[in-house]
């Protein structure tokens, strides 16, 4: 029939009512949902169409649901780390689309990592270095699996050591997306020796809470970085 909609099923719109009562803030970290059966009442479904909703806010890491006397199911408490799978999906299909680049990317690095370099010096804790030293790797010798899990890792510590969340969280898809293979064989030979070198001398900077000096490291880091991916070795 023209005109017509199609209305989504019944744990769906559960689950969507649900969800904006949480993120609206309504109901708060930690705070218990209403019983299985006094939810049925409440909006006229089955029990089964309840568990469906509740199955479905679990997967997007909104709730948690818990069994025994005490049991239940409770706002979840943000993390940055489940947060982040969701935009990691979405990210990951941008990222492989004709429609974004590396260049894309980049762009939105340079957005987020230059003024987080520069609250992370301001901010950043003792744990923090710790962290920062452990992601260091060694060009000489790790091989490229391992310096891109290192190279991700330092800069997700990076946007931690801001410590405001939305770094993280925003932040975590991003260092997640990989090289393409037709970038991968055309880095430059000292590709990632310059790499380690600029982690390390922003690691410096940090260290000494220089935050103009990290902010202009990071954004010579990325000025290299779209260089030498945008320019085939020996061209």
């Amino acid at each position: 029939m023209t005109g017509s909609t199609v209305r989504p099923p019944a744990y769906q719109q559960l689950a969507d009512e649900l969800r904006a009562e949480i993120t609206s803030g309504r109901l708060q970290p930690g705070e218990r949902l209403p019983p299985e059966p006094e939810l049925c009442v409440k909006i006229g479904v089955s029990r089964s169409t309840v568990r469906e909703a509740l199955r479905l806010l679990a997967s997007q890491h909104l709730i948690v649901t818990t069994r025994g006397v005490t049991g239940g199911s409770f706002v979840s408490h943000p993390d940055a780390g489940q947060l982040a799978e969701g935009l990691s999906t979405g990210f990951a299909l941008l990222a492989h689309s004709a429609g974004v680049g590396l260049a894309d990317l980049l762009e939105l690095r340079r957005a987020l990592e230059v003024p987080a370099a520069g609250l992370a010096a301001e901010r950043r804790t003792d744990i923090h270095l710790v962290e920062l030293r452990a992601a260091l790797f060694d060009p000489a010798s790790d091989d490229f699996d391992t310096m891109m899990a290192a190279h991700s890792a330092y800069h997700r510590v990076l946007a931690k050591a801001t410590g405001n969340p939305l770094f993280e969280l925003v932040g975590r898809p991003l260092y997640q997306a990989s090289y393409g293979e037709e970038v991968v064989a055309d880095l430059p030979p000292e590709y990632w020796s310059r790499i380690d070198a600029d982690h390390r001398e922003l690691l410096d900077h940090l260290v000494v809470r220089d935050a103009g000096a990290a902010m202009l490291t990071a954004a010579r880091h990325l000025d290299y970085i779209a260089a030498a991916t945008s320019t085939p070795s020996g061209a």
